[in-house]
């Protein structure tokens, strides 16, 4: 698999942890919107650890964007990744990854594991296929729902929010539950796009399969 060593052009502070960085796009590169690549800051320390992250912006543009959430408790990559400034480089991989679109249907997030959808309906919104497409955003807090604006821009009453950690009148309060999917969703005869944390994604397999959800109606990454 081809590697790409590519310069940061600009970084931008998205919500309080998390950072969307723009970098230069290779020549030729392209890929679907959903998809993923393996990233490796360009510093001696951290040339082996390599993480995945989704690509967050569109085919067309003349760069590339991830948006990645920041893990400053732990030493870790992305806590690295918070202290990279313009000019520094990443090394990134082909594109991978089983997410992609595949008719309209019900999105399903939980944090960062939004980042997948954000290229996806950006895209719908530029083709103006948006449709009766639903994005279902779980979170702690309001201030970390990331691209909230945009998102109400995109979907507008079809972007519903349920906050686990925060009571505030505007937004669902809790955990994403069978009958809190039934209360929002009249036609189960859809495509459901999941990524969010592993717990999250083994109750939302059970919660599914309760609602008679098929395996092939699922869209999700593979592990």
């Amino acid at each position: 698999m081809n590697e790409y060593k590519v310069k940061i052009l600009s970084i931008e502070n998205v919500t309080h942890d998390v950072k969307s960085l723009k970098f230069e796009k290779p020549d030729g590169f392209s890929f679907t919107p959903g998809q993923a690549a393996d990233v490796a800051i360009n510093k001696p320390d951290y040339l082996n650890e390599k993480r995945p992250f989704t690509f967050t912006g569109l085919n067309e543009w003349d760069h590339l964007e991830f948006t990645i959430k920041i893990y400053n408790d732990h030493n870790g990559v992305t806590k690295e990744i918070g202290y990279l400034k313009t000019g520094d480089e990443l090394i990134i991989s082909e594109p991978w990854g089983e997410i992609s679109y595949k008719g309209e249907g019900i999105f399903i997030a939980g944090g960062a594991g939004v980042t997948p959808f954000i290229a996806i309906l950006r895209e719908l919104k530029s083709q103006n296929k948006i449709g009766d497409n639903k994005l279902i955003f779980a979170n702690k807090t309001e201030a970390d729902i990331i691209r909230k604006d945009e998102f109400e821009n995109i979907l507008g009453k079809n972007f519903i929010n349920i906050l686990s950690d925060e009571k505030l009148d505007k937004y669902a309060y809790g955990f994403i539950t069978e009958e809190f999917l039934k209360s929002l969703i009249n036609n189960f005869n859809k495509k459901f796009y999941l990524c969010g944390p592993p717990p999250m994604m083994d109750a939302l397999g059970k919660i599914l399969n309760n609602l008679g959800i098929k395996k092939n109606q699922l869209v999700m990454e593979g592990f």
